[in-house]
């Protein structure tokens, strides 16, 4: 089952870094986001130090949704996908390896470029340090919250858009939880809890959405 996932990983991020341009665009769709705010809002720094969490979470939330529609779309297409649903291991294995390279091209980018980012608001050390820990958790579970709506719509026209119209709701927890450690550490109240609970939804989305998206997926394929 290791190898599987591991293969199912491998596969995607070869065919990932053959699009490089899918890779950029999330990239540089955060990176613009980020940076138009501070100078549409002005060099005040106490604003910009108490909106930077919400600014940041909410550009990388949008960020990740733009490459959703193509999770499944593309091995739908070719028929790829009925393939490996027919295989011998299950569907939520090989859906659980999707993620996890859609993940690593989408999310975990974003993850690394957000302390650059967060330098411009002014935000100290420490609370760059939970801004980076809070999207560490909290965009794997954007992803596996946005491959359920992308089984849910697949083959549908217009999915992209019914992609976020179904995960942006699902994703408010996450974008409270998240901003919400980086505003606590900052006025000094510690940021344990918001992480705490920012970790329970993840262990909960990584238990229960590879089943949800494994029963979508046979539901799209039949």
């Amino acid at each position: 089952m290791l190898k599987v996932l591991g293969g199912v990983i491998q596969r995607d991020l070869v065919l990932a870094f053959r699009r490089r341009s899918d890779v950029l665009t999330t990239v540089f769709f955060f990176a613009i986001v980020t940076t138009l705010f501070p100078l549409g809002v002005g060099p005040e720094p106490e604003l910009l130090r108490a909106m930077a969490p919400g600014i940041v979470w909410v550009a990388a939330l949008l960020a990740s949704m733009l490459s959703l529609g193509r999770l499944f779309a593309l091995d739908f297409a070719d028929g790829t996908l009925e393939q490996l649903a027919l295989s011998a291991e299950p569907l939520a294995v090989i859906v659980v390896g999707k993620v996890v390279a859609h993940w690593l091209v989408s999310g975990l980018p974003l993850v690394i470029l957000s302390p650059l980012l967060a330098v411009q608001f002014g935000l100290a050390g420490d609370s760059i340090s939970v801004l980076s820990a809070s999207l560490l958790m909290g965009t794997p579970v954007l992803s596996l919250f946005g491959a359920v709506g992308a089984a849910l719509t697949l083959g549908v026209r217009g999915g992209g858009v019914l992609v976020s119209l179904l995960v942006l709701p699902l994703c408010v927890p996450v974008l409270i939880f998240g901003s919400g450690a980086v505003s606590a550490q900052a006025s000094g109240l510690g940021s344990s809890a918001h992480l705490q609970l920012l970790g329970g939804v993840l262990a909960s989305a990584a238990v229960l959405t590879p089943w949800a998206t494994a029963a979508a997926l046979r539901i799209a394929l039949e």
